[in-house]
């Protein structure tokens, strides 16, 4: 369920307000950007389709472009997730024991939850730099370079890693 109140109470002053703010605004453009990847992606799916099954001709790059779109945009599409309260969450506990101790595990959380994302993000772009200082490719008949393939992943959990610090600065941890 989506936190409705988010987004109603006043945005903080000062180097954290401004900071808070343009972690929301840069997770909401990388939404819109994850949203046409999307788009993308289903199109190149029904164009797959019409080719293979309308045509009779063979397709070549539609099944990997279709897989690497989908998951860029849900790897570039988590920081928003994040911002608004979209992931899944079992809040049975924290919501029995309110007050204090409700922020203070929503707290240990979010922190978990930030070490685990930027421990990803240190591997994301030492992997991403491997294949594209490798030279390496998909190894497909289409064999693109993987690069590109793999960019999504570390800027999608970096800007995810940068949401929770945001989402900690706003003290609705």
């Amino acid at each position: 369920m989506m936190d409705t109140q988010r987004h109603t109470i006043a945005p903080r002053r000062g180097v954290i307000g401004l900071y808070i703010r343009l972690m929301d605004g840069i997770s909401c453009a990388t939404a819109v950007f994850a949203g046409a990847l999307l788009l993308g992606g289903v199109l190149v799916v029904c164009h797959m389709i019409f080719m293979r099954y309308v045509l009779g001709e063979s397709t070549i790059w539609q099944t990997e472009f279709a897989v690497f779109s989908i998951t860029g945009a849900m790897l570039l599409g988590a920081p928003y997730v994040l911002l608004t309260g979209g992931h899944v969450a079992v809040t049975v506990l924290p919501d029995a024991l309110g007050g204090l101790a409700r922020r203070i595990m929503n707290l240990v959380a979010s922190l978990v939850g930030l070490a685990f994302c930027v421990a990803l993000a240190y591997a994301a772009w030492l992997y991403v730099l491997e294949a594209l200082h490798g030279g390496w490719t998909t190894g497909t008949v289409w064999n693109p370079p993987l690069w590109p393939a793999l960019l999504p992943m570390a800027v999608g959990i970096s800007l995810l890693s940068l949401q929770y610090v945001a989402e900690i600065l706003r003290g609705e941890t």
